[in-house]
């Protein structure tokens, strides 16, 4: 992308080379002290070594169920009671004790499954050999099946974060009911109506639907976080102030003008408005209940009403007709917004003028609108009258190392996602959507690739590694008349137990654990239409996967099998 180029320079061969080298190095000599401290019958020796494990009851597998589901509840559920209860941002360390459960349910549960197994007694018999000798190496198998389900559930994780944000963002983009909106400050020189529909004609586009609307930018109440930092975190604070940050206000006429609804809202009263799920309040600020005209000085007191929903004005507020009236009399352009929006008969085709269109909206876009989306003209005033400064402020952002909203890469990743008055156009948001977040997708299946790579790697060489180690075993039941059928069973049963444990559970564990963050990451709590769109996407992932980690086991099966029971010569009496 334009802001992300790639580039092979010399410092990033140098950086993989030093790399290289000290890899190489340790390995030398971690193999120069094995050989130092090792004599000669020792290494001979060494392919019968075992590393046994002791009896193992049967509770283990279902108390290692229990304890992975607990460790997952306190783990994603614990720091939120910390917050929002205690009013504690505990240390990362302090979160990541509550999964431990998890982690020694899942070491726990893979003994069980090593060394008993999960059919019963009868079953345990028939594969007694298989059983004793995956008992024999048992302490490195559930290290090396420890390590693969982790990896594979960091694997799904990363891997789900393109299809999830892809379908989501798709339906979300795809439902709106305008096929364009775009919202200024009033007191830009923005293009107007003739100018939309002279662009229109150049690029063949016909406007059906237009709608317009004004609101008006009002300080809002709110509980403020006093934050004290110390040692074991930090704790907060709420004061109540009656002008903390601001919003935009329609009146109710202008919602029904854009909405198609009919809504009445009682003289007194002041709706939010929330997404069409009626969920994401996070944006929206929450309820209000004094309102403050920041030219005039004025001030209303209002109480909070039923939430509204309408996904394009998430984050606004509707007030009553007269209500609004009296409280906007006086404000100047710099508080006030206009919202346009409209329709084209053909949005499939309407690309080139969507893009010229964006392109026109920022260039009769003034430096003092050139601000991050959380920039809050009332936050802002407070701050400068407290600290001298805010944080969202160009310069700010320049003395933190935080890169800023600029007007010559309108089409970088931080200006499409930022941007305060980022127009909403469902074409180009359609269109582009894979080339403004390519850095994070790039990024999330890298991760997915190589954890996956080194599930890979770690089944089949530990599966080599119990085959080549029970070879001459193998052999000596080929010799005492075992038939291949009940060789190929006991083979099969100990490279199946090292793929398909991991596997599952990790499988299960990893889309259960999304699940739930799907389920509570809003409120109120549940899975959206467009999250459930997402997770049935993820749920295609994991059969394409599974399908590849099936063709893996197959070719390990047949790779074992011919250094064990069809390797007739390698072991001569």
């Amino acid at each position: 992308t334009e802001e992300m180029v790639l580039r092979f320079d010399a410092q990033a061969y140098l950086f993989a080379l030093a790399f290289s080298v000290f890899v190489i190095l340790m390995l030398f000599l971690m193999g120069w002290r094995s050989i130092r401290r090792t004599n000669i019958i020792d290494i001979v020796q060494e392919s019968h070594k075992s590393e046994p494990i002791r009896a193992v009851p049967r509770w283990y597998g279902p108390v290692g169920v229990l304890l992975i589901a607990l460790g997952g509840f306190l783990g994603y559920f614990m720091p939120s009671f910390f917050v929002k209860v205690l009013h504690w941002c505990a240390p990362s360390v302090v979160d990541a004790l509550f999964y431990l459960p998890a982690l020694i349910g899942l070491y726990i549960l893979l003994l069980h499954t090593v060394v008993n197994g999960w059919g019963g007694k009868k079953k345990q018999y028939r594969d007694l050999i298989s059983t004793s000798m995956m008992k024999f190496q048992g302490r490195q198998t559930v290290r090396n099946m420890l390590v693969m389900t982790v990896l594979l559930a960091g694997a799904y994780f990363a891997s789900f974060y393109a299809p999830m944000m892809l379908s989501s963002s798709g339906t979300s983009v795809a439902s709106r009911p305008y096929d364009y909106l775009y919202h200024y400050r009033c007191d830009q020189d923005m293009i107007g109506q003739n100018d939309v529909a002279q662009l229109a004609q150049k690029h063949n586009v016909d406007i059906t639907t237009w709608v317009t609307a004004t609101g008006s930018i009002l300080g809002t109440d709110g509980m403020e976080h006093i934050e004290t930092e110390s040692s074991i975190g930090v704790t907060y604070t709420e004061e109540y102030r009656e002008l903390l940050q601001s919003a935009t206000f329609l009146p109710e006429r202008a919602y029904n003008a854009i909405t198609g609804q009919k809504i009445d809202l009682a003289p007194g009263t002041c709706a939010n408005v929330l997404d069409d799920d009626g969920g994401s309040s996070y944006p929206s600020g929450g309820d209000v209940t004094h309102l403050t005209n920041m030219v005039t000085g004025k001030t209303l007191d209002v109480t909070p009403a039923e939430p509204l929903s309408y996904t394009m004005l998430l984050g606004c507020y509707v007030l009553d007709d007269r209500d609004y009236e009296a409280i906007s009399a006086g404000l100047t352009g710099q508080w006030q917004e206009d919202y346009v929006l409209f329709n084209v008969t053909d949005v499939e085709a309407s690309f080139p003028f969507a893009k010229a269109l964006f392109y026109d909206i920022v260039d009769h876009s003034g430096p003092e609108v050139e601000v991050f989306y959380a920039w809050d003209p009332v936050a802002r005033q407070i701050a400068i009258e407290e600290t001298g400064s805010y944080f969202c402020d160009p310069e700010s952002l320049e003395e933190s190392g935080t890169s800023s909203i600029d007007y010559d890469k309108p089409d970088s990743t931080e200006f499409r996602t930022s941007w305060k008055y980022m127009p909403q156009f469902k074409i180009l948001d359609e269109t582009e959507l894979v080339k403004t977040m390519a850095v994070f997708l790039m990024l999330f299946i890298f991760i997915a690739i190589v954890c996956f790579a080194a599930v890979i790697v770690i089944s089949f060489t530990r599966c080599m590694t119990i085959g080549m180690t029970n070879a001459r075993v193998y052999d000596d039941l080929r010799h005492l008349g075992a038939p291949r059928s009940y060789l190929y069973r006991s083979v099969k049963g100990q490279v199946s137990r090292v793929f398909r444990v991991p596997i599952l559970v990790g499988t299960i564990l990893i889309y259960a654990f999304y699940t739930l963050i799907m389920y509570s990451n809003g409120e109120p709590m549940g899975i959206t239409p467009s999250e459930a769109s997402g997770m049935i996407t993820c749920l295609g992932v994991i059969a394409v996967v599974s399908l590849l980690l099936y063709l893996v086991y197959r070719l390990t099966l047949k790779k074992v099998c011919s250094v064990t029971i069809d390797s007739k010569t390698a072991f001569p009496h």
